[in-house]
Formats: structure tokens, C-alpha cells, sequence
């Protein structure tokens, strides 16, 4: 893996080399006046498909600036030469780094702008992305009649080549499959053609029916130009796109450019030392809950054992993930209250404190938000006097995170005061019964030291401000928290997934974006053969998608039948089989996912504002933003930061590149970074 990883970082300065020497920029004795600045930005060409918007979404994630040409705008700009270059300062400026095309030739073939297009790319050594074309000589390939294969690619094993491996696809460790989603859906369709003289695959897979293996994805090298072929068509949620993409941004850009990306993976465990209420089979509710009506006893509770904790240690020691143990002091001490005194379950996880990451859930899990009036179903928010919400006081949600860090203290768990998750999220707005934030939440998380609270990202995927502090929209993922064994898991999915006409609730046919079952699932099957791989398929999209953002889920689920672990399991087994070590799945806590939403926020306005400006002449970049702005830039192994007396390591390693979010140095109006 090391091995492929310094392939990389060769073949990567060599392609940089390639496309510098191409206009004179490496060239030993070109004078300055000749060494012309390419704009850190990609030109878009877009004809409304979805591989050109999955592209270009791409580039808005990773924070890298763009500019759209809509094909079917009458208002379009001409593609000429006074659009893509012109000069600053008397030097020849290109303005972008990259093109991206829905196919080899949009304006048509000897046209004007493709020519206008054509020829600026060898004039400045630009590279053409096509997001999606089919197999002909004119981009480097045979026809599929010619030893070729043309179809769903469904399900399909494809391969990175030696040649991708040792480019752009160096990040990846083995093959991939094309999802298959529904048997009765084509998801992908694709050309296996094989390469002429000139192109060189960095994808392929065996020819259906044939001999051999043909290209899915290559670059032709033709007339002093490189295009970057994409012959399978895709969209921005699928695995197989998410899997590719970053190779393909790392050669649009020559492997520098602005903007990062990752891939991250976060679970939160809330309601720990807290007993979780049970779903009931046969009422279809849950007894307890404020919403479940009709009398009946509540079932017995769910809660972690000491043996379940003790496994949670060994699962994540045998797996090197960190769990975030979102806790609630105050209900555990009642538990141990009411059941002899003794708590073996405490007992084990303060043992292991330390393999865990700890966070504020409040002491007692109350509903922090306006006060409960629970004789209507659904519940609403009682009234004062004057007829204004009744909110849970300022100093009572103060308590319930200042009691519960200093319990925490006092156990020696390392809590971060900044950190906070609020029970059900309760204290922000809970539509429809409560539409605004309880007005008493901003002041309480000050005076608690606050500064990132979690939200549901279900109801609020975007991150705000709650005064101060900020926002950290959290996946609920579909394990629930009433639910100790798969037969409960899978009874409760039935009821909420299936139709009335199958003895479900029918919430799924009165909601046009959610799907019924076409069967409901079997109880003592259905949560290992249907839920586990559909839910982590979801979770592994996330994290493939460069997002932060944690998943949440309850200590019910590491308790009983450990109904969580297969999920979990599946992740981070699907993640290791397609990447190498120099990609790993990161794992940050609550408050640097936060400080990650927030700079990129911050980045993404800069840019739609036009206050970025950041080029590349020969090997020295150039990066302007307003003060202040953390700066997100990704660049070659080797690459150094400018200082005011000389220079240091640039970045961190991720993927075979380095990256970081930087500022100019004190007394510096630019960054300034030295490319190998």
C-alpha cells in the first residue's frame, strides 16, 4: 500500500511537469514575462445531465471555484478567446485550470467555440474532462463492435488499472462493483471499448460475452491536448462515482487546487448510563412515549450491561473506531437508585473511560424546549397567562448541562465543555409545535461554555447559530432506540415501511418521498438481510461524500442483541476493501466537525462573492481572501508554505496529496505556496 502510494506521488509531479513544461512554465531559462498565470478555477460546460451536475457538485463540496456555461441559456457567453484567456499585467493569464464537458465536443466538432476551446487547451496545457461519452476513435477508443460490449454495467466488478493506480487513482486499494440497487432498474449504463494508440485506461472491467478487459475510464493523449474519458453514465449519490470522483478532480486540477476532501465517519451514542423505553409489538407504539395512547404496561427497558460494555471496548480496539458516548449522568444515578445501589454498567464504562470520547447529553435527558402539554395527541406547548409559550427556564437548562459536566469531572471523563447534544435536540425549534427556538436555550449554552450543539440533520441539515454557539446537524441513522433485537428492529421498520393493505401504519403511502415495502420484511430475518446492508449503504455514501456530519443512535443498540455492530462492521469492512492506508476513514469528535462546517461556510461565501483570487504561474502559488479567512488548499507531496523568512512542510498527508486550511502568515496579505 505504501508502495502505491509513492507511485502516486511520483506520477503526480510528473503529470504537473508535463502540464507545466507544455507552455514554458518549468522551462529553466523562459523569462517571467513568458510564464503565464492559470487561474484556480474550472470552466463547466453543462447540458442539464446528471454526470455533469454529479461533477459539478463535486467541485462545489470540495470548495473548489467554478464557473458554469449553460448550454440551453440563450444568454450563454461565446466560448472564445477573450472568455478563457487574456492577460494581467502584461502576462498571459489563463483562466482556468480545468474543463469539464458533458462529452468530447458539445459545440460540435470544427465549430468555432470548440476550436476557440480546443486551442486553449494546447496553448496553456489545460486538461478536458468528459463527463460521458460513448466508445469511438475520436476519443482514443474502438468501437464496441470491435471487440467491445455495450449495457448495464449493474453490478458489474470493475478495476483500477496499474496505470490508475500508479496516477491519479493511487488512493485506491481494490476493485469496485457498480450497485445494483433494483433488479428492475438499469442504474448504469456503459461502453467497454478497447483503447487505441494514445490512451491509456485507469478503470476497466472484463468484457461481457468477450475477451479481455475494456476501458471505462482513461486519458487520451492526442494533437498536444488530454482528455479524460468517462464511457459509464452516473450520478452524484452513486457508490461507484463517489469511489472515482476524487481521481478525476485530482487530474482536471494537475493535483492542485483549492478546496479538500476526505472522508469521515462519526458515531454518537446518546442516552448512555440513561435505560432506553421498548417499541411493543403488538400496540405498535411505544408505552412510555408521550404519543403512544391506549393504556398498557411499559415494557422493561433497554439498557447497556456490563457485559455489553465490556464488548463495545473490545469492538472498538479490534477495529480502531472511537465511539462518542453521549451521556446522561443524572439518569444513570436514578437507575442505580432504583435497582440496589450498585451500577456494574458505570462501573465498566468509567473502567475503560479512556477508549471512548465523552459528551454532554444533559444530566437527565429533559425535554429542554417549551413545556409539554401532554393531554392532546400530538403533545403542544402550554400557555402562560397571556396566552405567549411556555419555555423551560434559562437557569433549569443551565443545570442540566452544568451538572452533567461536572459529574463528568468528577469521574474523570475527558468531556469537551464546548460539546453538547441536547436530549431529542429538544431547546431548538421542533416543528410544528414548536417553530422557533426556546428563547432561554442561547443564554444557558453560554453560560455554559457551549459552542457547538447537535441538531437532527433530518430536520435541519444546515448549520446556524443558536446565539453564539453553533449548530452540528447530526444523521439519525435507522437503528432505533427502542429496539434491543432484530425481531423488534424489524417489526417497527414493518409498521412504519409498509402499507396499510399489509398490516402496516401506512405513513409510507401519505408521504410522496418515502417508499413502501413491497412485502414486509420477516421479523427473524429481515433486520440482517434487508435493513443492516440498506442502512449501511446510506452510512458509507456519507462518508465517501466528503460530510462531516455525524450518525447518531442510542446505547440500546450496543445492548441486548448488539443490533448496531453489524452496520458499523459493514462500513468500515466496505471502506477498507476499496481504499488504501493514505486515504483513511477519519474519525473527528463533535467540535472539529463544527470548526469544519463553519469554515467551509465561510469559504463557500468568499468564493460565491468573488473575493477569492488564486492562481498559479510556473511552480509558486498565489491565494488572496478577505482577512481571517481560513483557507482550504490541496496540492502535491513536496509542496511548501512561504514564510516571512523562509519556508515550511505544507499541509498534512491525505489520498497521496497534502492539504490543510491555512491563512497568509503574520505581515502577509497572500498565501503563498512553492510547488515541487
Amino acid at each position: 500500500m505504501a508502495q502505491s502510494a509513492h507511485r502516486w506521488r511520483n506520477a503526480a509531479a510528473g503529470l504537473t511537469t508535463v502540464g507545466l513544461l507544455a507552455v514554458g512554465l518549468g522551462a529553466p531559462h523562459a523569462s517571467a514575462a513568458a510564464t503565464p498565470r492559470i487561474d484556480l478555477k474550472v470552466l463547466v460546460v453543462d447540458n442539464g445531465d446528471s454526470p455533469v451536475a454529479a461533477i459539478t457538485a463535486e467541485l462545489k463540496n470540495t470548495g473548489i471555484p467554478y464557473t458554469t456555461v449553460s448550454l440551453g441559456d440563450a444568454t450563454r457567453p461565446t466560448i472564445d478567446t477573450a472568455f478563457l484567456s487574456d492577460t494581467v499585467g502584461g502576462v498571459p493569464r489563463a483562466r482556468y485550470q480545468g474543463v469539464v464537458l458533458p462529452n468530447e465536443a458539445p459545440f460540435g466538432s470544427g465549430s468555432a467555440e470548440q476550436t476557440a476551446l480546443e486551442t486553449y487547451e494546447k496553448t496553456y496545457g489545460i486538461p478536458q474532462l468528459d463527463a460521458y461519452t460513448w466508445a469511438h476513435p475520436e476519443v482514443g477508443l474502438d468501437y464496441t463492435s470491435e471487440g467491445g460490449w455495450s449495457g448495464s454495467l449493474d453490478g458489474r466488478a470493475a478495476a483500477v488499472t496499474t496505470a490508475g493506480t500508479a496516477g491519479p487513482f493511487g488512493y485506491l486499494d481494490g476493485p469496485l462493483t457498480f450497485e445494483d440497487n433494483s433488479p428492475s432498474v438499469s442504474e448504469s449504463y456503459g461502453y467497454v471499448a478497447k483503447p487505441r494508440t494514445g490512451f491509456t485506461s485507469y478503470v476497466d472491467t472484463a468484457v461481457p460475452g468477450g475477451e479481455g478487459r475494456g476501458s471505462l475510464l482513461g486519458e487520451y493523449a492526442h494533437d498536444g491536448r488530454r482528455e479524460l474519458v468517462v464511457t459509464f453514465a452516473y450520478n452524484q449519490y452513486q457508490q461507484q462515482f463517489r469511489v472515482l470522483v476524487r481521481g478525476m478532480v485530482e487530474w482536471l486540477t494537475q493535483g492542485v487546487h483549492l478546496g479538500q476532501s476526505r472522508s469521515y465517519f462519526s458515531v454518537h451514542v446518546d442516552d448512555v448510563f440513561a435505560p432506553d423505553a421498548r417499541w411493543d409489538a403488538d400496540r405498535n407504539c411505544t408505552p412510555g412515549d408521550i404519543d403512544c395512547v391506549g393504556g398498557g404496561e411499559e415494557g422493561t427497558p433497554i439498557r447497556m450491561t456490563a457485559a455489553d460494555a465490556q464488548y463495545a471496548a473490545q469492538w472498538e480496539q479490534s477495529t480502531g473506531f472511537t465511539l462518542d458516548m453521549v451521556f446522561n449522568a443524572g439518569s444513570g444515578e436514578e437507575w442505580k437508585s432504583e435497582n440496589g445501589g450498585t451500577d456494574a454498567l458505570a462501573a465498566q464504562l468509567l473502567a475503560d473511560k479512556a477508549k471512548y470520547r465523552w459528551m454532554n447529553h444533559t444530566y437527565t435527558h429533559q425535554f429542554l424546549g417549551c413545556v409539554q402539554d401532554t393531554t392532546t395527541v400530538p403533545w403542544s406547548c402550554a400557555k402562560n397567562a397571556d396566552g405567549s409559550t411556555r419555555y423551560m427556564s434559562r437557569s433549569d437548562i443551565s443545570a442540566e448541562i452544568r451538572n452533567n459536566y461536572n459529574w463528568a469531572a468528577s469521574k474523570g471523563l475527558s468531556t469537551d465543555r464546548t460539546e453538547l447534544v441536547t436530549g431529542e435536540h429538544s431547546g431548538l425549534r421542533t416543528l410544528p409545535q414548536q417553530p422557533a427556538d426556546n428563547p432561554n436555550l442561547a443564554g444557558a449554552l453560554a453560560d455554559n461554555g457551549v459552542k457547538w450543539t447537535g441538531s437532527d440533520n433530518s430536520r435541519e441539515p444546515q448549520q446556524r447559530a443558536v446565539g453564539a454557539a453553533l449548530t452540528v446537524p447530526r444523521y439519525p441513522m435507522n437503528v432505533y432506540y427502542n429496539a434491543g433485537t432484530a425481531a423488534e428492529m424489524a417489526d417497527e421498520y414493518n409498521w412504519i415501511y409498509t402499507s396499510k393493505a399489509d398490516g402496516g401504519s401506512g405513513v409510507c403511502e401519505d408521504n410522496p418521498s418515502s417508499t413502501c415495502l413491497s412485502a414486509p420484511l420477516d421479523t427473524a430475518t429481515g433486520y440482517a438481510s434487508y435493513i443492516v446492508p440498506l442502512e449501511a449503504r446510506t452510512a458509507l455514501g456519507h462518508a465517501l461524500g466528503n460530510d462531516p456530519r455525524p450518525h447518531y443512535v442510542h446505547q440500546s443498540n450496543l445492548a441486548e442483541g448488539r443490533i448496531l455492530y453489524p452496520v458499523l462492521d459493514r462500513v468500515l469492512t466496505g471502506y477498507k476493501a476499496l481504499y488504501a492506508d493514505n486515504a483513511p476513514l477519519e474519525n473527528p469528535r463533535q467540535s472539529a466537525i463544527g470548526t469544519e462546517l463553519k469554515r467551509r461556510a465561510a469559504w463557500g461565501a468568499a468564493v460565491s462573492n468573488g473575493s477569492v483570487t488564486a492562481y498559479r504561474v510556473g511552480t509558486t502559488v498565489t491565494v488572496k481572501a478577505p482577512s481571517g479567512t481560513q483557507i482550504p488548499v490541496t496540492a502535491p507531496e513536496g509542496t511548501r508554505k512561504q514564510l516571512l523568512l523562509g519556508t515550511a512542510a505544507f499541509g498534512t498527508p491525505y489520498a497521496g496529496r497534502r492539504s490543510a486550511w491555512t491563512t497568509p502568515e503574520a505581515l502577509q496579505s497572500a498565501l503563498t505556496l512553492k510547488l515541487p
